[in-house]
């Protein structure tokens, strides 16, 4: 196998691999390398889970997306999950379990995420990164499910409230 950089930055490095398949032929595959991130499913006393609503310069439009962020290398995903929920909503939680962790898009990435639930919020003050405009809401059941049909969340949003057991509305289509 032969590898070549193709671009390092901040948050992801770019590789061209040169690889042998199972058969002898040769191939091309681009890999996108990076830490990995966690994702937090926070839910306050009356189970309403926290989103942030946030612009996403790649899609093009603002989604609601669970509390989320990157790892510093090396950091442990508890850790991460604990600051990313503070910085962005001002929430802190009494309460922390790791509900699991696995590839985003084997494809093509080594990203891995780690998802965690949050109880027992703390309110406190968010101080969200300089590039970060985000909007905080609490949403019930019915409330997620709707935008989940409408495609206002991510998909890192849908397998964490399934993962937590949060229980969307299938009835009426």
């Amino acid at each position: 196998m032969r590898r070549r950089s193709v671009y390092e930055g901040r948050l992801l490095h770019v590789f061209e691999d040169a690889v042998r398949l199972p058969h002898g032929g040769e191939a091309r595959r681009e890999i996108v390398e990076h830490v990995g991130a966690v994702t937090v499913v926070a839910t306050d006393d009356e189970d309403r889970v926290v989103l942030v609503r946030q612009w996403r310069h790649a899609t093009g439009r603002a989604l609601w997306e669970l509390p989320a962020g990157t790892r510093e290398p090396g950091e442990d995903p508890a850790a991460t999950a604990r600051r990313e929920l503070t910085e962005e909503t001002g929430y802190g939680a009494r309460e922390w379990r790791q509900l699991g962790h696995g590839p985003v898009s084997p494809g093509y990435s080594s990203e891995e995420i780690w998802f965690f639930e949050a109880r027992g919020l703390v309110a406190g003050e968010s101080t969200p990164d300089v590039d970060e405009l985000l909007d905080v809401g609490l949403f019930d059941a019915a409330q997620l499910t709707g935008m989940a049909r409408a495609g206002e969340v991510d998909l890192k949003t849908l397998a964490g409230l399934a993962l937590a057991g949060v229980a969307l509305d299938h009835a009426g289509g």
